[in-house]
């Protein structure tokens, strides 16, 4: 008992609040009431027939709106606008229809504004039309038009709300998938780089130099690359946020295997008083540093590289710098990535030649 009601509680918590099964118990429940609290003696089979085909739309909107949800909402609109033709009866029963099936066809995100008016405008005319057939009151018309409208009005304004939940669902599903994106890349882009560099050296090793102990040397090295870039591209795909080093350590780390994996001078400078930085300002600079290698073993192999960090006042400032290619970089997704990735830690980037080099300068705020 305990699991069938712990799977009911689930279901509910996991459904729609404004349109959902429970909501639509309710009304169930409502409009069965209402039916069964009618006095047979005083209402006509004209008004009988109404209540039925009222309830009998109700009904194939529930069994429907879940594969053919136009088809529902077209079945609550007629079934709304066949109550509100005898609403001008004193027996309650049709404005409980009205009033039930006019509020949910109003916050139901399938129909669109103009035939949320359209069906209120028809509404609102037909039990006009039924209140005076009837010989009702002025004031009569007046609230029960006043409450059709504010009925509608308050289901509209539910709607946007859930409209704009949705968008901004959306949005965040977006920018998450562009995090992701850009993550794939840069784990891609330096593990497959220098991959492909360890192969490169292995393959010249066998084929020009005889050197086996050297060759299997860079396999084993090439090896726990690939193993380090299937980590970090399931930590990518998983989403998950990595606690990283302080920002100075990470970057000694990065030099120091970009001087391993590549033999060429790479070094590490720090000016400025060392601090701690936001989670969010040091991921941005340590991976924009990583591309930044990556793209200068692949453009300019062989020549130095600088790292430098320094710490300003209110701002943390990473530049990297080496011989400028004639050939220069490539026009792939790697800086539109660091741009996208500062740009979202309020930073900046910069890249181009600057006294015969090619410096890439990445800034961003504590």
């Amino acid at each position: 008992m305990r699991e069938v009601w712990g799977r009911v509680v689930r279901l509910l918590a996991a459904d729609d609040p404004e349109t959902g099964r429970l909501v639509r118990l309710l009304l169930s429940l409502i409009l069965a009431w209402s039916l069964v609290a009618a006095e047979p003696d005083r209402v006509p089979a004209l008004l009988w027939s109404a209540l039925g085909v009222s309830m009998a739309c109700w009904l194939a909107f529930v069994l429907l709106d879940g594969r053919f949800p136009r088809v529902a909402v077209a079945a609550l609109a007629a079934g709304s606008a066949v109550s509100a033709a005898v609403s001008g009866s004193d027996e309650p029963a049709p404005t409980v229809f009205v009033f039930a099936m006019l509020l949910l066809f109003a916050a139901h995100m399938t129909p669109s504004m103009a035939a949320i008016a359209a069906v209120t405008v028809t509404d609102l005319v037909l039990m006009i039309g039924s209140l005076l057939w009837w010989e009702q009151s002025r004031s009569a018309i007046v609230v029960r038009g006043t409450v059709v409208i504010l009925t509608v009005l308050f289901a509209l304004q539910r709607r946007q709300y859930r409209q704009a939940q949705h968008d901004r669902a959306r949005a965040m599903a977006l920018d998450e998938r562009t995090r992701i994106a850009r993550e794939l890349h840069d784990v891609l882009a330096h593990s497959l780089g220098a991959l492909g560099v360890q192969l490169e050296v292995a393959e010249a090793m066998l084929t020009e130099r005889g050197d086996v102990e050297g060759a299997v040397a860079r396999v084993r090295r090439a090896r726990a690359l690939a193993r380090e870039g299937l980590v970090e591209a399931r930590s990518a795909v998983a989403a998950l946020r990595e606690d990283v080093p302080p920002l100075p350590d990470a970057l000694s780390v990065l030099v120091a295997e970009h001087r391993r994996d590549h033999e060429v001078p790479a070094e590490l400078r720090t000016t400025g008083t060392r601090r701690p930085i936001t989670p969010a300002a040091e991921v941005c600079l340590l991976r924009t540093a990583r591309e930044a290698l990556t793209n200068a073993a692949k453009h300019a192999p062989g020549e130095p590289v600088t790292v430098e960090i320094g710490y300003g006042e209110g701002a943390v400032r990473l530049v990297v710098r080496n011989p400028y290619a004639s050939a220069g970089p490539s026009s792939g997704h790697g800086l539109q990535g660091m741009r996208e990735r500062l740009a979202l830690a309020g930073g900046t980037l910069s890249a181009g030649p600057s006294r015969g080099l090619w410096e890439v300068r990445a800034e961003v705020p504590e």
